[in-house]
């Protein structure tokens, strides 16, 4: 009855002897940094498509053998940099999509610039106060229509956060096509 039992445990432990540990603890590092990476592109404060990026080139660094090729990381690389202009443009766009002048625009730079320095509330805040201020001060609109520019800027912010998704979904499939199958 126990020898089943006594054979288990001896495949248990000469399969446990025979793994590379040092894969699994590349693997497990760049499987965290990729999961940082992909809840980064919705959660603030997390630079999601960077931290995917920074866990390709971890990964290609600790394990060559399995690593990313230099286009994939080229090309990781060149979706981080449209990932963040697409952040950073898209609510300016957005309201001037939505009617904004270049001092709205300017306003929801500037917004979301000094909303940096206010946490989550000033992150999401700050773009769209800074467009409807810049709008009324500066370019001197009324209240609809600097409240319809500042519509836009939620609506390009909100544009963009999905391209961000998308982005960093594109940038994991590379990770994961050119990491296990090239």
């Amino acid at each position: 009855m126990m020898d089943w039992l006594t054979q288990l445990w001896q495949q248990i432990v000469s399969g446990l002897q025979s793994v590379e540990w040092s894969s699994w603890g590349a693997w497990t590092l760049t499987l965290t940094l990729l999961t940082l990476g992909a809840l980064g592109t919705v959660v603030p404060f997390l630079p999601g498509p960077l931290l995917i990026f920074f866990a390709a080139v971890v990964h290609t660094l600790l394990r060559p053998q399995s690593g990313l090729s230099a286009a994939g990381l080229i090309l990781l690389g060149l979706l981080v940099v449209a990932a963040y202009f697409i952040d950073g443009a898209s609510g300016a766009m957005g309201a001037r999509w939505f009617g904004a002048s270049r001092w709205g625009m300017l306003g929801v730079v500037v917004g979301g610039l000094v909303g940096l320095f206010f946490s989550l509330p000033g992150i999401l805040l700050g773009p769209l106060i800074g467009g409807f201020a810049f709008e009324m001060l500066f370019a001197k609109k009324s209240l609809k229509p600097a409240a319809r520019s500042t519509w836009g800027t939620v609506v390009g912010t909100g544009v963009g956060m999905v391209a961000r998704v998308v982005i960093a979904c594109v940038m994991l499939g590379v990770f994961f096509i050119d990491a296990l199958w090239w």
